[in-house]
């Protein structure tokens, strides 16, 4: 009797056909699920939530629910169904193991949110009293009020990316800005908690900044609340670990397959695609880059700072003792992207 081979499958080989056939059908349907899934999640997951968070919050605030309590209730939805998304079907399994950043991710979420909840406020006051004196020296407010919501978010978000494109841009290019939003491209992997790794004075610049204009034009509460639903919707399925795939759609948004550019290790390649939301304004200015030969690289990070901190605090310190800091970073470690 051949070794690993047992009576029935000698006596009867048309039995242990069978058994093959039987064990690769088994192993096409465990296969097939995943598979699935990832085309669901490629095709339908950004664009389904983002119609139904706008959809949602648009509903709810027609019926006289505070915006900020909507705004607040729906990000908080959408980034608790991404993290069970990427347990589901993660684009790559090395983002998916912990590369001892999630405490200090974490920390930077519970940071920006406290100072965005205290310093907002004051930033859009000023904001407010511009609004007021345009309405005093124009009779009307400049912003298209009498528009139905739903409509008034197309030009927000081309105000608001307008803003929000040139910081970006000007973090990348500006010695000085750049060690302020390094930290956000220290990180080693894409997914959903990147939204959130930035360093307090960054978000200070590009959060509130972007609404500015918006106010100052005499858009409504509303009207901020949708942009920053939007923004934190498209901004956690930027950087999430799903193979998000918008083919066109690339055009309008400035998504995942865009932004992996954006955080590529490589200078060339990360100093493209500028846009929080839109890719607009990449595509005015220049600055729209996907490559059709190749994938973005799985490896992110800075190249020249290969010894960015991973801790908190000295992510949050880096900025204030920058040259030192350089030094401490790596033998070809620049001051600037």
């Amino acid at each position: 009797m051949g070794l690993g081979m047992n009576r029935n499958e000698q006596t009867n080989p048309m039995g242990r056909e069978l058994d093959v056939r039987i064990f690769a059908a088994r192993s096409r349907y465990t296969l097939s699920v995943p598979r699935k899934l990832d085309a669901l999640v490629a095709r339908t997951a950004f664009p389904g939530t983002i119609l139904a968070s706008m959809g949602g919050a648009i509903a709810l605030m027609n019926r006289g629910d505070p915006p900020e309590a909507v705004t607040a209730w729906v990000i908080l939805a959408v980034y608790l169904l991404i993290a069970l998304l990427e347990g589901l079907s993660p684009l790559h399994r090395e983002w998916s193991r912990s590369h001892g950043d999630v405490r200090t991710d974490i920390s930077l979420a519970v940071t920006n949110g406290i100072v965005n909840i205290g310093a907002q406020p004051l930033i859009l006051a000023g904001a407010v009293g511009v609004a007021a004196w345009t309405s005093a020296n124009y009779g009307a407010t400049l912003w298209p009020n009498a528009w139905p919501l739903a409509l008034q978010i197309i030009p927000a978000l081309i105000v608001a990316e307008l803003v929000e494109y040139t910081c970006h841009r000007a973090m990348h290019e500006v010695p000085w800005l750049w060690r302020f939003h390094a930290p956000h491209h220290s990180a080693t992997r894409l997914y959903w908690l990147n939204a959130l790794r930035f360093h307090p004075a960054d978000i200070l610049l590009v959060g509130p900044g972007k609404l500015l204009p918006l106010l100052a034009l005499g858009a409504d509460g509303r009207v901020l609340g949708l942009v920053l639903i939007f923004s934190a919707v498209h901004g956690v399925f930027q950087h999430a670990n799903l193979p998000c795939r918008l083919g066109p759609l690339n055009w309008i948004f400035s998504m995942a397959e865009l932004h992996r550019w954006h955080h590529s290790p490589i200078t060339h390649e990360a100093n493209h695609n500028y846009g929080g939301n839109l890719i607009f304004w990449d595509i005015v200015f220049g600055t729209r880059w996907l490559p059709k030969d190749r994938q973005p690289p799985v490896r992110t990070g800075i190249e020249d700072l290969p010894n960015f901190p991973r801790g908190y605090r000295p992510l949050m310190a880096a900025p204030f003792r920058w040259k030192s800091f350089v030094r401490e970073a790596g033998p070809s470690a620049t001051t600037s992207p």
